[in-house]
């Protein structure tokens, strides 16, 4: 903090804008974390480790904020009063609210009411936002302590898919009030100081993280790694600045610069990210041999290996995949980014080795250029494709087996040039349906037969089913593959009386008619349709839209 004679603000802006600075951004990186498949390794547990200190150490702010409104002669006073409300508040709500919310909700779940239970939610965050405010502390720190509480029951992953649209929503409205703080003309004229803002705290923390972890016995590369890791600014400190901004506790000559500061530092995280590897390597002299002897270790458990397979990532998938080409004497080679699995694993007598698939070096080393096929084994799709381009321009006649958890990929992926994509929600719907066959009594080998004949056509007949209310919270990606959708043609609709073969469908396809009566047809081109038909027709939300609104006569 820069000295008294030359801070022409209170001291108690210093503590405010120290806090806001000194936050890093738990989505973005547990987000760039996770697409670069860095979650389990040393310096992620590190780094995961100070975020969550970091969200914790919020709730202290958020009761510091509103008292540092109060006059510097009583500023004591008023935050040693707001400490110790905070504390019977906290106390009150995390032990009291933790023992009734969890059967509150169960009551309320039984009622089977989506609305009633969103309704709740509402109340239960609302409620205690209102008795933080009421308390002198803030709305915020309320809203934080709801999240808290429900985090502990089991209904989470129900509350976040049932707040997903909202979420959306009041994260624009948010972004919104941010743009309204900044005054564009401040931060112009004051580029500088916005460049300097945003830099010199990077910088800061860069070296206090590392200077920490050093004294605490972490290696040089580890400990550069998690300092760069937690260096850009984070979303926490645009909401301190926002509850500032609400108060009038900055002046705008100092807050719309180091709101913008804070924006173009989250903003330049993932630019960051793509460079950290290059960044330790170059400043730390010891990662060189660090990443010499990880290369130098995969290549010996592969030198004198030949038309083996390189499984990418040793998880529970990877390790009965090994288990399973052991058994039939072919031989592999696994790469896995935890470091306690692949030390255990490896001292089993399993073939595993520390190292990054995506990076070409370790593929390399682990026999790229020999290897009978390789399997990506853990769901990731930025990491698959980042493989598959790899081996595309490396190695393009070996064969890639991808694993998905659904077919939302399934034509990315089979573009990007792997060979099989191995779907789990297919592949398990494969399974229950051949076990039941089997269970009616239908023969093995017709069984047998049915499941070729779903893989050679590459699960096409299984790739298109009716969506329901349960499907409505699908992300982008799962929304724009092909789905089913009847529709049954009333006695005006304009292609009544058409062939099949003249029927407008907008890139929708026609996969069945059953007639009025009951009859299921296969759709022939010169099939003539009448009124009451129900078609079913295949095709993305678009286009089934297009060809229905084109079926039924309006375009």
């Amino acid at each position: 903090m820069l000295a008294p004679q030359r801070w022409p603000h209170p001291l108690s802006d210093g503590v405010l804008l120290g806090g806001v600075l000194a936050m890093s951004s738990t989505a973005i990186v547990v987000k760039l974390l996770s697409d670069r498949l860095e979650l389990e390794t040393g310096h992620g547990r590190h780094i995961i480790g100070v975020l969550l200190f970091q969200d914790l150490a919020v709730v202290p702010l958020l009761v510091l904020i509103p008292a540092l409104a109060s006059p510097p002669a009583a500023l004591a006073m008023t935050l040693g009063w707001a400490a110790l409300k905070a504390t019977a508040m906290l106390a009150l709500i995390l032990l009291a609210g933790g023992r009734l919310l969890r059967p509150w909700l169960r009551l309320v779940a039984r009622r089977k009411s989506d609305e009633l239970f969103m309704l709740n939610l509402l109340l239960l965050t609302l409620g205690l936002a209102w008795l933080t405010e009421q308390a002198g502390l803030s709305l915020a720190l309320g809203a934080f302590l709801a999240g808290m509480l429900i985090a502990e029951t089991e209904f989470r992953h129900q509350v976040e898919s049932d707040i997903r649209p909202f979420r959306d929503v009041l994260l624009g409205l948010f972004f919104i009030t941010i743009g309204m703080l900044l005054d564009w003309r401040l931060v112009l004229a004051q580029w500088w100081l916005v460049l300097l803002l945003a830099i010199v705290p990077l910088l800061l923390k860069t070296s206090l993280v590392f200077g920490v972890q050093r004294l605490r016995g972490t290696p040089p590369g580890l400990a550069l790694r998690s300092a760069l890791w937690l260096a850009p600014a984070g979303e926490f400190g645009i909401v301190l600045l926002n509850l500032a901004a609400a108060r009038h506790l900055l002046p705008p000559e100092v807050l719309s610069p180091v709101l913008a500061a804070v924006v173009l530092s989250m903003l330049g995280a993932p630019f960051l990210a793509q460079h950290i590897d290059a960044i330790v390597l170059k400043l730390v002299a010891s990662e060189w041999m660090t990443a010499s002897l990880q290369l130098t270790d995969i290549a010996r458990r592969t030198i004198r290996t030949q038309r083996h397979v390189v499984i990418c990532g040793f998880g529970r998938c990877g390790q009965n995949l090994a288990r399973l080409l052991h058994d039939e004497g072919v031989a592999y080679v696994a790469l896995d980014l935890d470091p306690d699995r692949v030390a255990q694993a490896s001292s089993s007598g399993w073939n595993v080795v520390f190292g990054d698939a995506t990076r070409l070096s370790s593929l390399q080393a682990a026999g790229l250029s020999r290897a009978s096929a390789l399997a990506l084994t853990y769901v990731n799709k930025p990491s698959a494709l980042r493989v598959l381009g790899l081996v595309h321009e490396h190695a393009p006649a070996l064969p890639v087996v991808v694993r998905t958890r659904d077919d939302a990929a399934f034509d990315e992926l089979r573009a990007a040039g792997a060979a099989e994509v191995v779907p789990e929600v297919l592949e398990g719907a494969l399974m229950l349906a051949s076990q039941t066959m089997a269970v009616v009594g239908v023969p093995l080998p017709r069984v047998v037969a049915r499941l070729r004949a779903a893989r050679a056509e590459r699960y096409g007949l299984l790739r298109d089913y009716f969506h329901g209310f349960d499907d409505a919270t699908l992300d982008a990606a799962q929304r724009s593959q092909a789905r089913l959708r009847s529709l049954t043609l009333p006695g005006g609709a304009r292609a009544v009386g058409l062939r099949v073969d003249a029927l407008t469908l907008h890139g929708a396809r026609l996969v069945q008619l059953r007639r009025a009566d009951g009859r299921v047809l296969e759709p022939d081109a010169a099939l003539v349709l009448d009124p009451g038909d129900t078609l079913v027709l295949a095709g993305s939300v678009e286009t089934l839209a297009l060809a229905e609104d084109a079926l039924l006569g309006g375009g």
